[in-house]
This record gives C-alpha cells, structure tokens and sequence, in this order.
C-alpha cells in the first residue's frame, strides 16, 4: 500500500476486524476509527463494506470536519460523530461503535445500564449514560453530527468526562466507545457488552437488584486506575 497515512490505516483496519471477530458487530455493522492528533485526521471503515472483504487500502483517511484526505470509498455513515467526538474531546484517539446485542438493548430501551456490581466498576464508577432521544427536527437534519452533540451533551450535563467513562448508549441506536488508542476503543466496546449482559440477567433475576455500594464501587475502580493501584503488574 503507497500512503502516507499507510499506518493510521493499518492500525484502524485491525481495530475494525475485532469488532466481528469478539462478536460485537454483525455483516456491515458497526465500525472503528483512529486518528493522527498531529495531522489532525483519521482513518474509518468504508460504508457498508463486509469485514471478510476489507483490505487495509479500502480505509478511508478524512479530516476533523468528515472531509475525505485519502480513499476511494465513501466513509463510514457514522464519520461525522466520529469526527465531531475528535474533535470536541482532545483526549481520545480512536472510538469503536457496534450494535452488540445486550447494549443496544439497553438503548433501545433508553436506559443508563446500572452499575451493579464489581466488574462494571473496574471500569467506571457510575452508570452507563445513555444520551436521550433526538428530537425530530434533529433527525431530519445533520443527523450523525446530531448523533456526536447528543453524546457530547449528555456528558456535560451529567458533569462526567469522557476519560472517566470511556462509553455511552445513545436511545433507540447504539454504544459508542473510545480510548487513547482504538484498540482502547475496541477493548471498552468488549467489556461495555459484558456488563450491559451481566446487569440485563441480573435484573432479569431481581428486578429490583440494589446498585452497588459506593464503597464497593470506589474500591474496585481505585485498585485499577487510582494513584495507588495495585492491580496488575508494576
């Protein structure tokens, strides 16, 4: 392959072929995107193309207002939230977005997923947001950049950052993740599904299962990610 974008591709084309292979996306679902901070671009799965057939060259490289810099192929459908996400959060460098099973479920029923026990706390220590419903008006416009402000948005108006959560459902669509890097982003789709599972049987079997203690959410994430984690090797 004769790019000079031939890494940015090759790193989002082994991102997006995880996707199907954990079971996270099904035929053309879904995609992956990682980005060059220092270029100011990023490179995105083609629109509707199988992940059998995909090849590294098929990645599309755009900027951070979704205008194509090197490819053949229409980028992804999602490319403006993509981009708008880059763009607004400074922090990450690459977002992963599937329809996985149990997490668009608990889109589709426009509700955050409860944090209810200790796995989903390794990761984050609130529940999982979910951005609201679009307004008709916001569909019938620029809908995936609508889609990118509805995240955005409901992250600062439940004060959270997109470092302390690295994920969101946005109502009756689908998750987002993303990470500081895009296997980051593909790793946090993973255990985003897991724990959208794990509080779907959980509450099947208990409807009304209690959240998780504070003590017991502080405890498990600050093992991991605080100044004095422990977990893992040094």
């Amino acid at each position: 392959m004769n790019s000079t974008y031939k890494y940015l591709k090759e790193e989002a084309y082994e991102a997006n072929l995880q996707l199907p292979e954990m079971g996270l996306v099904l035929f053309t679902f879904g995609n992956a995107s990682a980005v060059d901070r220092e270029r100011a671009v990023f490179s995105i799965k083609p629109s509707g193309i199988p992940y059998a057939v995909l090849k590294p060259e098929d990645m599309v490289v755009v900027d951070f207002d979704a205008q194509v810099i090197e490819g053949e192929m229409r980028p992804s459908s999602d490319t403006k939230t993509h981009a708008l996400l880059y763009k607004h959060w400074k922090s990450i460098k690459g977002i992963a977005h599937t329809h996985s099973t149990y997490a668009t479920g608990w889109a589709q029923a426009q509700i955050d997923i409860p944090i209810l026990g200790t796995t989903h706390a390794d990761h984050l220590t609130v529940d999982v947001p979910c951005a609201p419903v679009m307004s008709d008006d916001m569909i019938k416009g620029d809908y995936e950049l609508e889609t990118g402000r509805q995240i955005i948005n409901v992250f600062k108006d439940r004060n959270i950052t997109p470092e302390e959560v690295p994920m969101v459902i946005v109502a009756n669509h689908a998750p987002f993740t993303w990470g500081t890097s895009v296997a980051q982003a593909v790793y946090h789709s993973a255990v985003l599904e897991e724990i959208a599972k794990m509080a779907f049987i959980t509450r099947t079997i208990r409807s009304e299962a209690p959240f998780l203690s504070d003590a017991l959410r502080n405890k498990h994430y600050e093992r991991k990610h605080g100044k004095n984690a422990y977990y893992g090797q040094s």
